[in-house]
């Protein structure tokens, strides 16, 4: 006899930067999700918010969930982690999951690629996803540039287009970099950007490589655009988000199917081409 999946144990969410956009963005949308409940709200020891409710703190109702700065702790009561905190907190973060063999979804950008070995370490004994983008249709944008970098002739330029909100502190922004690396990737291109110059000002870029431009204005949640410009012809593959939640939703979905995997690393890609 079948089971009742509404007697299935909730999957336990541990959330790491609660306080921030995202943090806040993943408490909101978490009750469309039954089969999960946030145990665990994490944010920096010097976070005034510490101690409080944190769904208070999100402008929601009390959620009997006390903010902490206890990662370790935190986990011991969660099945899995969502981490969007700040880059400097990764290390540490990646870490604390590790040692507490707990599967570890990392949403934040800008973090040192100084960290990598300690990532692929970690993902050696833990299922671990990293994310620069949690929106599902990111994602497929994503496979939609790889495709159309590898079809098009190298006579097409490709131009990586991104715009956040005033306050983002990276730049390019983490998806404008994994769009610009999937269509390298596609070109057999070894890494093949060309950020911005100091000041946001363009470069002249090598023959064959990926220009990427920034705009950092208002309170824009995201638009990227990758742009496929050719001889008498152009096209244009653009996401825009109007509302943070589309990444919250993704990365609950996505955290949800990461904790039925194996060790390993993952992203995006693994889930939209995997997920049931």
């Amino acid at each position: 006899m079948a089971s009742d999946p509404r007697k299935a144990p909730l999957a336990r969410i541990v959330v790491i930067g609660v306080t921030g956009r995202m943090g806040q963005a993943l408490l909101k949308a978490a009750p469309a999700f039954p089969q999960l409940l946030i145990t665990g709200a994490v944010a920096s020891s010097g976070s005034l918010a510490l101690g409080r409710d944190a769904g208070e703190v999100a402008g929601l109702a009390p959620a009997n969930l006390t903010i902490t700065s206890d990662l370790g702790r935190a986990l011991a009561d969660g099945d899995v982690a969502v981490d969007f905190s700040h880059a400097g907190a990764t290390a540490a973060n990646v870490a604390a999951c590790r040692a507490a063999r707990r599967p570890l979804l990392i949403g934040t950008t800008g973090f040192d690629a100084a960290l990598e070995p300690a990532i692929e370490a970690a993902a050696g004994e833990i299922a671990l996803m990293v994310a620069a983008n949690t929106s599902i249709a990111v994602a497929l944008l994503t496979e939609l540039v790889r495709q159309s970098a590898a079809t098009l002739p190298a006579t097409f330029d490709i131009d990586v287009l991104e715009i956040h909100h005033r306050g983002k502190r990276d730049a390019p922004s983490g998806t404008a970099l994994a769009l610009g690396r999937a269509a390298a990737a596609a070109r057999g291109l070894p890494s093949g950007i060309t950020p911005p110059a100091a000041g946001g000002a363009p470069q002249r870029r090598p023959d064959g490589q990926i220009g990427v431009t920034s705009l950092r204005a208002g309170d824009s949640v995201g638009e990227h655009t990758v742009l496929f410009s050719g001889p008498g012809e152009q096209l244009s593959l653009t996401h825009r988000a109007s509302d943070r939640e589309i990444f919250a939703r993704g990365a609950l979905t996505a955290a949800l199917w990461l904790m039925s995997q194996p060790a390993g690393r993952y992203g995006m890609r693994d889930f939209i081409c995997y997920k049931t």
